[in-house]
């Protein structure tokens, strides 16, 4: 079955946000495959806001392993102690970083990435997989994308 999302590219970050949200919802509705929904959910997101790059990094076999993503080609395994996917995993945090050049130990899977949020989904104090979103573009991610991505997460926390 075709699926296909509705949001308005004059809106402001916020209210793409609230539109959005409620789609992905409603796209991983009844589907029980955690595969399948994260990359929905990562398409989503990819076609919604024309991120440069926004994937999955599970917690497996001691390091972040590559999950579904969209956009170029990127490392597939990522050690706990190195990047901004890393300090997201080790500190259970998100990592907002303006400027990825600047971050101590970034890991530059494509050289076109210029700023990054990564969120963690946290489950009985345990981090199962970060959402990396780049962007090729200094500065892009705010408080907003941060409130936003947090809450999705929340959502698929749910789905462990």
């Amino acid at each position: 079955m075709a699926e296909s999302l509705l949001v308005d590219a004059n809106l402001s970050k916020e209210e793409k946000y609230k539109s959005l949200l409620p789609q992905i919802e409603a796209l991983v509705t009844g589907e029980k495959d955690l595969i399948a929904n994260i990359s929905n959910l990562v398409a989503a997101l990819r076609q919604g806001f024309g991120f440069f790059w926004v994937g999955v990094y599970f917690n497996k076999e001691g390091e972040l392993v590559l999950g579904p993503f969209q956009g170029p080609v990127a490392c597939t395994r990522i050690p706990y102690h190195k990047g901004v996917c890393g300090a997201c995993y080790t500190q259970q945090k998100t990592m907002l970083v303006p400027d990825v050049e600047a971050f101590p130990g970034h890991i530059a899977c494509s050289s076109d990435s210029k700023s990054e949020i990564v969120v963690p989904v946290i489950k009985d104090g345990e981090v199962k997989l970060v959402l990396d979103v780049d962007s090729d573009k200094l500065n892009d991610f705010d408080e907003t994308d941060q409130k936003y991505l947090e809450q999705l997460m929340k959502l698929v926390e749910s789905w462990y």
